[in-house]
């Protein structure tokens, strides 16, 4: 067994030795004295209570011993030198990112985040899929990815950092043929248009049904599409009504594709964060991509006092 006072240079003069052939040749490579040479293989035969070196003549040869202990020496060696370069492995964007986000931001909001992470960490594999902002939360709390770009849904207890980006209005949308001088939603009613989601366990479809409750207000049914793009398009053709954060319907609501139905929906908004588990290690991925998210999210923030977080 080494003993405790066992230095790891004296390792490295033995393998030394043995690739230069000559304690003499060894000793101008390392830049010490012959003597100390000497002195540490003296130690390090003390500590291992074998003898590594043996006078032949004039020259000093390598016993068996050595020989033998040589093999342990380069895999003791190089065990060191991959401990030495663990951390700088991890100083540089490389691996993995794992992110997962809200299909409206993703679609609307992130392009230009993830074109400049692309440009800037071409060494980290990005992965990205869609989730609701529920099961976002999830995934972020139990470990499974390590950064959450979603709308905030509450319930993180204290074991998630949330940082909020920016809050965006929310806005019901209905075809232009619809003729409504508004959907005059009155309480205890009950409206013959179904509701379009794209994930009827989503936040959109929470906050409505939240809104309708309170108002007692009953819809048709509600249909469930796979995305936004299809939400849009159905709600264009007529199909139904959607609640949508407004920058993911300003153009259709530009060029009258869809018609903006006033609402009490036109005083609210939703907030988008940025979140990832506490005790998660911040890789320098993780950190430039979130540096990327807030400084894209701050840039699109509106002054205050022009929307209202929804309650």
């Amino acid at each position: 067994m080494f003993g405790e006072t066992m230095e790891l240079k004296y390792l490295v003069t033995f393998k030394t030795i043995l690739q230069c052939g000559s304690f003499m040749e060894a000793a101008q490579k390392l830049n010490y004295t012959q003597s100390t040479i000497t002195f540490q293989m003296q130690q390090l035969e003390c500590e291992l209570h074998v003898q590594l070196f043996e006078k032949i003549g004039r020259k000093m040869a390598v016993t068996q011993a050595g020989r033998e202990l040589a093999p342990y020496v380069d895999e003791v060696l190089q065990s060191v030198e991959r401990l030495s370069n663990y951390g700088k492995e991890y100083a540089v964007l490389s691996g993995t990112l794992q992110v997962a986000a809200a299909e409206t931001l993703l679609t609307y909001q992130m392009q230009p985040i993830l074109k400049r992470f692309r440009e800037q960490a071409p060494g980290v594999k990005l992965s990205i899929r869609c989730e609701n902002c529920y099961r976002i939360r999830d995934e972020v709390l139990r470990g499974g990815v390590d950064i959450g770009v979603h709308y905030d849904v509450g319930g993180y207890g204290g074991s998630m950092t949330v940082q909020p980006l920016a809050e965006f209005p929310i806005t019901l949308v209905a075809a232009p043929q619809r003729q409504w001088s508004g959907l005059a939603f009155g309480t205890d009613s009950r409206q013959p248009i179904p509701l379009i989601t794209n994930d009827r366990n989503g936040i959109y479809q929470r906050i409505m049904e939240r809104w309708l409750s309170r108002r007692r207000i009953v819809l048709e049914n509600v249909i469930e599409l796979g995305n936004t793009e299809t939400v849009k398009s159905c709600v264009a053709g007529d199909l139904g009504i959607a609640l949508l954060p407004r920058f993911a319907v300003e153009r259709q609501l530009a060029d009258g594709t869809l018609q903006a139905v006033e609402s009490d929906f036109s005083r609210e908004s939703i907030t988008a964060v940025c979140s990832h588990h506490k005790n998660k290690w911040v890789t320098p991925a993780m950190e430039l991509f979130m540096e990327l998210t807030r400084e894209h999210f701050a840039a699109l923030r509106q002054p205050e006092g022009q929307q209202a977080k929804y309650a």
